[in-house]
């Protein structure tokens, strides 16, 4: 069931939000004995990213609340998404929205880590990257095409010829050292990608596209997928069980979630 500020969505609710596309979300993996992990830094998330497009405030209490209500009756692991957007928006004044409600989708989960990826380079900068916007046009344009070509997803390259991030993820490299690096770029702030930040040593550069070829293995993150070994980037290989992730997998699991 979708629901919104925590009743049955109609589609006259959803129509604002399929015309005009304005919006935000976060999407948070539960796992089977109910918990999220970082469920923090995502309610941190909604809240920062409301005031940004919205200009309001957003009870996180409310937003706790609609989720719990969404996971009644879910068994097994799920993915919950949480998309605020206002049904009064209108294409030609969306200044005047500024009563943000609350969609509450959900979704199984799959299994932790899915099979390893392979990603196409595409030059592609998100419009607003710092935030988790319902803008998706060019991103599943560029994964779309990606995937016309044999690979799995895109992984944007900036026009200053630095690597951002992935299609719907964070993008790290283990260099040739050992060292976790996280690419310095106008990128989503991800909740997975904080979340090892602050469990795994790590530092942050920028990385051109033949500097990421160079590394020793890479790997994407998000809350759907935790850490996924990219097995290759254009026809440049890399190892999938390389030790550094097998360690970033093991310590991505062991943080533990929190009660919504």
């Amino acid at each position: 069931m979708v629901t919104l500020d925590g009743k049955p969505v109609s589609a006259d609710d959803l129509l604002p939000l399929a015309l005009t596309n304005t919006g935000h979300f976060t999407s948070m993996r539960v796992d089977a004995d109910g918990s999220i992990r970082g469920l923090a830094l995502h309610m941190e998330r909604l809240v920062r990213d409301s005031k940004v497009v919205w200009g309001a405030d957003l009870d996180t209490e409310s937003v706790r609340a609609y989720v719990r209500q969404g996971l009644e009756g879910q068994s097994g692991p799920c993915v919950v998404r949480v998309t605020v957007y206002d049904p009064k928006v209108d294409m030609g004044h969306p200044a005047d929205a500024d009563d943000p409600q609350i969609l509450v989708s959900v979704r199984a989960a799959g299994s932790l880590p899915p099979e390893p990826l392979r990603a196409q380079s595409v030059t592609y900068e998100r419009d607003f990257p710092e935030v988790k916007h319902v803008g998706l046009f060019g991103a599943l344009r560029a994964r779309a095409q990606a995937q016309r070509a044999g690979f799995g997803d895109a992984l944007f390259v900036g026009h200053d010829g630095l690597v951002s991030e992935g299609g719907t993820w964070n993008v790290g490299f283990v260099d040739q050292e050992g060292t976790i690096v996280w690419p310095q770029a106008p990128v989503l702030p991800g909740v997975t990608m904080a979340l090892l930040q602050q469990h795994a040593e790590h530092r942050t550069a920028t990385v051109t596209l033949n500097q990421a070829k160079d590394m020793a293995a890479v790997f994407a993150t998000n809350t759907s997928i935790g850490v996924r070994p990219l097995s290759a980037i254009d026809d440049t290989e890399f190892p999938v069980e390389h030790p550094a992730l097998l360690q970033l997998q093991r310590t991505y699991l062991s943080i533990p979630g929190e009660n919504v």
